[in-house]
């Protein structure tokens, strides 16, 4: 039996059916295939279990544990509580540091912040005595060994009339930062020295700071200056001026604030 196949133009050549029946088989399985084929490779686009396992983010719980480090939103009124239980102690040392270790008692670290700002309500009061009491604690405890702390001790030092103790604590500081030390703690120490009329200890603290390279401020020129004066070395005073001392000011003329040159060391600048 022969059956027509088809062309372009028309069934214009016979072919056998059993020709015909093969060729649609083949062409037939060759299109199962090729769907078969498609259906594996599209798949894995699909909604896998797998993909969705990797795409979707396990959120952990959050852990709360105990020794989390504090803010310090609170040290302000903690500062306010240490002020107040310090100045409602005896003047006892015992006293004292009782106080402050029971207002630590619960603290999980060492409250540095809120201690630093009682020091400075504290020097703003001027209640130098629990100024000392707090810093010489905080160095005890091994916490606040700061520039802003000798700061405020050696000014409390000065004012409650403390000056051996002031001296042991600046050779400790001395020996200690050596290289390290501000250029305020060195005038802090010359102003103690001088308020206290010790003439020799600021040339000494002066010549410490020229060994070191620290170039003292304008304040602290008057203070070396009038201490070389109140020894008799004239020359020395003039050479600190000449070296150290600044050379413009200012002057009010006419209602207006005027920078001039200075001639030479005035008067004026040592009282």
């Amino acid at each position: 039996m022969s059956v027509y196949r088809g062309t372009s133009i028309g069934f214009d050549t016979l072919v056998p059916k059993k020709d015909c029946i093969c060729n649609f088989n083949k062409l037939t399985f060759r299109a199962a295939s090729f769907k078969c084929s498609h259906n594996q490779a599209v798949q894995p686009f699909t909604s896998s279990p797998t993909i969705e396992r990797r795409i979707v983010k396990k959120v952990g719980k959050e852990a709360h544990h105990l020794w989390k480090k504090r803010d310090s939103a609170g040290s302000g009124q903690k500062a306010l509580n240490l002020v107040r239980i310090v100045s409602q102690c005896p003047n006892e040392k015992e006293a004292v540091y009782g106080a402050l270790n029971k207002w630590i008692a619960w603290e999980t670290e060492f409250p540095l912040i809120a201690a630093a700002k009682a020091l400075r309500i504290l020097r703003k009061r001027s209640q130098w005595k629990r100024v000392i009491q707090v810093a010489k604690w905080m160095l005890s405890k091994g916490q606040g060994a700061t520039m802003g702390t000798y700061d405020s001790l050696l000014l409390a030092f000065d004012m409650d009339k403390r000056v051996d103790e002031a001296e042991s604590l600046w050779n400790m500081i001395l020996h200690t930062h050596t290289r390290s030390i501000s250029k305020q703690l060195f005038s802090r120490m010359i102003s103690l020295y001088d308020h206290h009329d010790l003439q020799d200890k600021v040339i000494e603290i002066f010549a410490d700071m020229e060994e070191l390279g620290v170039k003292p401020d304008e304040d602290t020129v008057r203070r070396v200056a009038r201490a070389f004066q109140k020894l008799g070395q004239e020359e020395n005073r003039k050479m600190v001026h000449k070296r150290y001392g600044c050379k413009w000011k200012y002057i009010h003329f006419k209602g207006e604030r005027v920078r001039v040159k200075r001639d030479g060391w005035d008067e004026d600048d040592e009282r």
